[in-house]
């Protein structure tokens, strides 16, 4: 049975909602036996590195062990949406959906999309780009409520606030989950405007997760942030993990950062203050102001590369490395591939750090902007390198925007400072020339790890 067949059985589908109330019953003592039935259920190539991933934390009682265990630490109500949310309507109903369109459109359609409910924001970051964008710009509730809809019939479940602050717009994110139950929505958030309110309003409507942004250590931290937000952040942290909610951190690392983000000690920091997953982002030098000394040279970037997967095999942390992962996903997720961002005067761009557009919310339905010309433009020339260390074709493939940007007569998107692609991509000329003979020795390297543990694997 293929996978697309098999999500669409209301047989399995079922199945996969008995067992995840059977391991609420006694998790520790039921997950061995539910997984032994799924590999027999499952059709061939369901997840399997995730469950291969899954099967051996249960075997080894390892990290990822002590990570399942902690999900079942969180408010059971949470968790049962979360898991219905994520793993049954954005994992397995959606991804059905997905294959569905994209055959029939011969378009990307996403898995989750990035929208910015606001421009304002309570802080002036040093190096975000988004602050430059002004306070003014707003996604109105009816317009965030509308791409939702238009989301879920593209079978779209996953959607992530940025900004701007998004919890500037408290009520009305509320008021989303609470009209889109079977959705599940994390926001990136300074951590600033988390109180005690806001996380009882967390476990009323269950389907929100904050994913805090955190530069280092207070020192670090608060160079960037401001003087105190470190100390907001930890108490915010506090106020979650109290009331058994989920969370993780994003964190951007530069050339002034990479030590302390990637270090042992802030590995256990976050994992002692409670942070499930942390998502760790590669400085971006987007917007007419930015700063290009930022950017990690290539032994920088290859530290936080080899950190975060030596620290995968004994942090209970899920981490994601989103410049050097690439190859879990193959290649760029922009373009709708995986998924697509729409800023806050509802200019759809494909990709959060890629500000070009040809299309408006306001004015195109979402498919129709995935099917304009820059988006297409993305579909056809997916992956933009078939080395897994040069996956962007911003900051490795110095040059190709501006291909993509020029071929599909597509505008920049910054309402207070327009930047060319030319200018954008001049910023990364040196970079992508100095990353590229180590981008090709790590590939290599990889490559002949996979073989050998696939030799292993077959004697």
């Amino acid at each position: 049975m293929k996978v697309i067949d098999a999500v669409k059985n209301t047989a399995f589908t079922a199945a996969i909602n008995s067992g995840l109330k059977y391991l609420e019953k006694d998790p520790e003592v039921n997950i061995p036996k539910l997984m032994s039935l799924v590999d027999k259920a499952a059709p061939e190539g369901w997840y399997e590195g995730a469950r291969n991933m899954i099967r051996n934390a249960i075997e080894e009682k390892g990290n990822w062990y002590d990570l399942i265990m902690k999900i079942y630490q969180l408010d059971p109500g949470v968790r049962k949406n979360f898991f219905q949310n994520f793993i049954v309507n954005a994992s397995l109903k959606g991804s059905a959906i997905h294959q569905d369109i994209m055959a029939k459109e011969d378009c990307n359609v996403p898995w989750a999309i990035l929208l910015d409910p606001t421009s304002a924001c309570n802080l002036h970051c040093t190096g975000c780009w988004a602050a430059e964008y002004g306070h003014k710009l707003n996604l109105d509730l009816d317009t965030i409520d509308n791409i939702v809809k238009q989301g879920k019939k593209l079978g779209i479940y996953m959607y992530i606030y940025t900004g701007g602050e998004p919890l500037v717009r408290k009520k009305d994110l509320i008021t989303l989950c609470e009209r889109h139950p079977d959705c599940e929505f994390l926001s990136f958030t300074n951590g600033t405007l988390i109180d005690e309110a806001f996380c009882e309003e967390l476990l009323r409507v269950k389907n929100f997760v904050p994913a805090i942004s955190l530069e280092g250590f207070e020192t670090a931290n608060d160079g960037r942030r401001g003087e105190g937000v470190y100390g907001k952040v930890k108490h915010a942290m506090k106020l979650l993990k109290d009331h058994k909610l989920p969370f993780g951190i994003s964190t951007c690392y530069t050339s002034a950062n990479y030590q302390d983000i990637t270090s042992e000690e802030f590995f256990d920091m976050m994992i002692e203050d409670g942070a499930l997953f942390a998502w760790f982002f590669h400085y971006m030098p987007v917007g007419n102001d930015a700063v290009p000394e930022l950017m990690p040279n290539p032994d920088q970037r290859e530290t936080v590369y080899r950190r975060i997967r030596e620290y995968r095999k004994t942090k209970s942390i899920f981490t994601m490395d989103f410049q050097n992962d690439a190859e879990f996903v193959h290649g760029c997720v922009a373009g709708g591939r995986y998924y697509l961002h729409i800023n806050a005067a509802g200019d759809v761009d494909p990709c959060v750090f890629i500000h070009y557009s040809n299309c408006n919310i306001h004015e195109h339905t979402l498919l129709e902007a995935l099917k304009s010309p820059l988006f297409m433009a993305y579909h056809r020339a997916q992956p933009f390198n078939d080395n897994m260390f040069q996956p962007c074709p911003m900051l490795e493939n110095s040059g190709r925007i501006t291909e993509l940007v020029k071929a599909s007569g597509a505008k920049s998107t910054d309402p207070q400072s327009p930047e060319s692609a030319e200018h954008l991509c001049g910023k990364t000329k040196a970079y992508a020339e100095a990353w590229a003979p180590r981008a090709e020795k790590l590939w290599k390297e990889r490559q002949e790890e996979i073989a050998e543990k696939k030799a292993a694997q077959n004697k």
